[in-house]
């Protein structure tokens, strides 16, 4: 299944606040903007309540995979020089032969899968508008959606036709993106009208992906709107986001029922209090904010470390020595999986896991950090943060939806910050 790491991301421009989280008031930060409704996706726990191993295994590549292409952008686009300290492009991921066949064969079962995935909602591109189910992804910078002549699409995906829009212009240039479990997308590029719950980019450089192999068939939507930093974008151009007038700013509620990505401002119906911001650090060329630390309880188990905050991400990664002295706090807690960083605890006692950046904690709730039991009627459970390199250096986290989830996360281009508030009712 196509986990919707697939990108690259970025941050570059100037910091307007300052790094410690001075709250704001929900009155001052909201803004008049629209909601778009997001339908979820599945993520890693089967119908029997076991952890999916082979899926998370599939979407750890996938991760690997979309940060190789986040600092290969990078390095392209702005010169070796920007590679963020620490941060190496890692060999390219792959899922052995025997998970891939797995995979495969499953994807004609009619699965009842619980937790995340992916945040999907409608966007048009062309005139007149031809419609898309996107993921929205705060992890990537470049839109995509599958060509007319895309043999290899499965029929249910929508298809952009160019020659059906009279606002088109093709542009040079080829599109292309290599993911873990041996997908690809490789398109054209165009320019075109994009319009989002009525908010539209003329002249929007995206690609139109005449190819698309593997598994995104089975992903339930149709292609990818990141919605990052242009620093990273693989087009060289600016994201859908970055090309809205006097719409700087946006937001994720990602709950149970009612999900929903706001733009242009936030949904005071949807959160609780002050939201409090923290400034992003622009030399990574990330939405990646600093002096992050994670607690156990009331104790803290790592400190000083940074955080990218990405939609497209489905679990939590740390550094794998960061991410051992979390688990060994927590009682009862044992390595599951040491080859891809995944731990365990007991079902019955839930940790309590939060992160914190100089405020407020800010905690994962019992569900979210539960990913089903190790196998069926087991009592200890695995745990949605996991010891991985992704590549990002040492004291990098990676927060994906399960984190996000439980918060109310807002995305602030014109402060360049990214500011977290308590859910709403």
């Amino acid at each position: 299944m196509f986990n919707a790491a697939a990108l690259l991301l970025a941050v570059t421009l100037a910091i307007c606040v300052t790094a410690s989280p001075t709250p704001q008031s929900a009155t001052d930060l909201e803004a008049r903007g629209t909601p778009i409704p997001l339908r979820k996706r599945t993520g890693f726990t089967l119908e029997n309540g076991v952890f999916d191993k082979d899926k998370a295994e599939a979407a750890a590549a996938n991760t690997i995979n979309k940060y190789r292409q986040n600092l290969k952008n990078l390095v392209k686009n702005a010169g070796p020089g920007a590679l963020p300290g620490g941060a190496k492009i890692m060999p390219r991921a792959v899922v052995s032969r025997e998970v891939a066949e797995r995979l495969e064969r499953r994807q004609s079962e009619p699965l009842t899968d619980h937790n995340d995935e992916l945040w999907a909602g409608t966007i048009s591109i062309g005139t007149p508008p031809q419609y898309f189910t996107i993921d929205f992804d705060t992890g990537s910078s470049d839109l995509w959606v599958p060509d007319l002549l895309c043999a290899t699409c499965d029929p249910s995906m929508h298809r952009y036709n160019p020659l059906a829009s009279s606002t088109m212009k093709p542009q040079l240039g080829l599109f292309q993106i290599e993911y873990g479990d041996g997908s690809a997308v490789v398109g054209d590029i165009f320019t075109d009208t994009v319009s989002v719950a009525g908010m539209t980019a003329t002249n929007q450089y995206f690609s139109s992906a005449e190819i698309i192999t593997g598994n995104f068939d089975s992903a339930g939507v149709d292609g990818i709107l990141g919605m990052a930093y242009p620093k990273l974008s693989q087009l060289d151009h600016n994201p859908f986001f970055n090309d809205l007038p006097n719409a700087n700013k946006f937001a994720f509620y990602l709950g149970e029922t009612a999900s929903e990505l706001y733009l242009g401002g936030t949904n005071m119906n949807k959160y609780t209090g002050s939201i409090e911001p923290h400034a992003v650090n622009q030399a990574t060329g990330f939405w990646q904010i600093t002096g992050a630390s994670a607690k156990v309880g009331n104790s803290v188990a790592v400190s000083g470390f940074q955080t990218i905050i990405d939609s497209g991400t489905t679990l939590i990664y740390g550094p794998p020595t960061d991410v051992a002295a979390l688990w060994a706090q927590v009682p009862g807690s044992a390595l599951y999986d040491s080859t891809n960083g995944y731990y365990s605890f007991p079902c019955a006692t839930p940790p309590q896991i939060s992160f914190n950046w100089g405020g407020k904690d800010w905690a994962i709730s019992a569900a979210n950090i539960n990913l089903g039991t190790t196998t069926a009627g087991s009592s200890q459970c695995v745990g949605a943060i996991v010891g991985h390199d992704i590549g990002l250096g040492a004291g990098v986290w990676l927060l994906g939806d399960s984190f996000m989830k439980n918060v109310y996360t807002v995305f602030d281009f014109g402060s360049n910050t990214v500011g977290f508030a308590s859910l709403g009712q």
